[in-house]
């Protein structure tokens, strides 16, 4: 029976072996996983990616052979020749595919020696993670590791398909650049031939991507490597990967449309799943309203309850007399609170970890109260009589059993707390629904405040505000403009965001204004762009998906390195190669470049 696997150093691949291949002379090759001795029979595990098969050489086999199978040590790379062979009434392992069968071995070559591995290569295990990426090839020999790889690349396979099968073009854009704001620190590459001159590793194809469509080739797309020098966290990386696509001649229904049917054939192909489109949506400010986060984990059925009311407008909880309420109010700071049906179970350690998860968001805690038939218990029960306080327990619905909890801050550190409590509580009670929620939150705003309150891009400069937004744009009412962005969220991470860009010149300079860019900078920065404008650019749209984060997300994994061949550190550092390094003074000296010593 011929192999699909079949190569030089072997006919068939070690687990592809079946019943139906007894009785075949075979070679195999592959590394050894384990080796074993019952009475006169010697067993070796050979394994190779596509899994494991049992070798035998019994008291019928040579001894040269048992001798040879006796020696190997675990990681020995050999190449083997037998027969295949059923393994017999009650010697079938059904854990394993290969479970039927056996191999005979008739001839032994070790091809290559291992030394003593630091860790056993097996399915599950306790090791420190810096001793895996240390040694990561010996860990991508693991299963976990290869399967989800494996998971990653026909996720690759399914979204270039589903692209090609809709016109995109895949086009590659350059890794050597020029620097631009992008809102992360570049990585800047010295030019040798001009010295004092760098690159910059790109931080996505954005300008690139945009350009393809000034170049009239209507749709583009692109499995891209992106480089941003930022701190990092379990899902960020020095270097990332992220689906990139444009479209001409597009409003946002027709990228979003794309955008699902892609992330449809990832699910049948990758999940073997269904996924059902069209895919909810909600407006940044609903969503912002309702679960105080721009990325929702709609599988969480809690929501939040404004409690402090508009201007001239009090709300409920300004009429308790809580001085921590009314002092954040009178700041222009937020109160807002939900009900936890059923929290009143919840011990107090329970409840400790919400107001930690409040903390732990940057705000100053959680303020909370059991319901009970005979009235409230806990901190904030000694506001909460008379009618202001069941004025306060009826705008948040709250019934006997119920845990009521309210956060009062500035409004992004509030927004921010409910929403790490919201996900708490999710978690404590239960109900995160099994089923994967994705969603579009759309109209994020064009603009938010920067730290000494200047306006900044929310998305990027390109992107359109809402045409019925640009008179308050013009207007210098900034906090009124809303975008045409959008967000992809799975489970309240998000995946991907993109935009409808802006292609009209006099558009642009209008919001270069509002950013406080004068046009001479603004023509130092994005000149190339600026240029190609000015010969027709069409209406266009994009997206981009961040590939890591949703291999993540379709393997279970619980960081995206588990999904990366080889992964930084958490601090941007490679275990593996020991990069960054330093390098030699010649090598800086070509480049007219002298290293600073590093401060003590």
């Amino acid at each position: 029976m011929s192999s699909r696997y079949a190569a030089a150093w072997r006919s068939h691949a070690c687990g592809e072996l079946r019943a139906a291949h007894a009785g075949e002379r075979v070679t195999l090759a592959g590394w050894v996983a384990n080796r074993r001795r019952h009475a006169s029979a010697h067993f070796v595990d050979l394994r190779d990616r596509w899994g494991l098969v049992q070798l035998i050489a019994d008291e019928e086999s040579s001894a040269a052979v048992r001798e040879a199978l006796d020696a190997l040590h675990p990681e020995d790379v050999v190449r083997v020749e037998g027969v295949v062979r059923h393994r017999g009434e009650g010697l079938v392992n059904p854990e394993r595919p290969t479970g039927e069968i056996e191999v005979v071995v008739e001839a032994v070559e070790v091809l290559s020696r291992a030394e003593r591995v630091p860790f056993e290569i097996q399915d599950e295990l306790d090791v420190p993670e810096e001793l895996r990426l240390e040694h990561r090839y010996l860990d991508l020999r693991r299963r976990p590791m290869q399967e989800r790889l494996a998971l990653r690349s026909r996720m690759n396979q399914a979204i270039r398909s589903a692209l090609h099968a809709e016109e995109f073009l895949e086009v590659e854009t350059p890794m050597l650049t020029r620097s631009t704001p992008e809102g992360a620190r570049d990585y800047l590459v010295p030019s040798r031939v001009k010295p004092g001159a760098f690159y910059a590793l790109p931080q996505s194809p954005q300008l690139f991507k945009q350009l393809c469509m000034v170049g009239g080739l209507d749709r583009y797309f692109q499995i891209a490597r992106c480089m941003r020098d930022e701190d990092l966290r379990a899902d960020r990386q020095p270097e990332f990967t992220q689906l990139d696509l444009e479209m001409s001649f597009v409003a946002e229904e027709d990228v979003l449309g794309v955008v699902e049917r892609v992330m449809a054939a990832v699910f049948r192909e990758v999940l073997g799943r269904e996924l059902e489109l069209p895919l909810p949506r909600l407006s940044y400010a609903e969503a912002m309203r309702r679960f105080a986060s721009d990325k929702p984990d709609l599988r969480i059925p809690l929501e939040v309850v404004d409690l402090g009311g508009a201007p001239g407008e009090p709300g409920p909880a300004a009429r308790l007399g809580f001085g921590v309420f009314d002092t954040v109010l009178a700041e222009g700071g937020l109160v807002r609170g939900m009900r936890l049906p059923g929290g009143a179970s919840l011990s107090r350690k329970e409840i400790t970890s919400l107001e930690q998860a409040a903390r732990d968001a940057g705000a100053g805690g959680a303020a909370w109260a059991k319901v009970t038939a005979e009235g409230t218990t806990g901190p904030l029960s000694r506001f909460l009589g008379g009618a202001a306080g069941a004025a306060f327990l009826e705008a948040l619905e709250a019934a006997p059993g119920d845990l009521v909890v309210a956060v009062a801050d500035r409004p992004r550190r509030a927004l921010t707390a409910l929403d790490a409590v919201r996900r708490r509580a999710g978690e404590l009670l239960g109900l995160v629904a099994a089923e994967d929620r994705l969603l579009w939150v759309t109209e994020f705003p064009l603009f938010e405040e920067g730290d000494e309150g200047e306006w900044v891009p929310a998305h990027h400069p390109f992107t359109s505000p809402v045409l019925e937004d640009v008179p308050a744009l013009e207007a210098g009412d900034f906090a009124r403009v809303r975008s045409r962005a959008y967000d992809l969220v799975w489970n309240g991470v998000e995946l991907g965001s993109g935009s409808i860009r802006i292609h009209d010149r006099d558009l642009q300079e209008t919001v270069f204004r509002a950013l406080g860019l004068p046009p001479e900078e603004a023509r130092r920065k994005f000149s190339f762009l600026l240029d190609a404008f000015r010969y027709g650019a069409p209406p266009h749209g994009g997206f981009a998906v961040g590939l890591d984060r949703l291999a993540m997300l379709l393997a279970g994994a619980e960081s995206i390195r588990e999904v990366i061949a080889f992964p930084k550190t958490a601090s941007g550092g490679c275990l593996l190669t020991g990069a960054p390094a330093p390098v030699d003074d010649s090598q800086l000296a070509e480049l007219r470049i002298r290293a600073l010593e590093p401060r003590t």
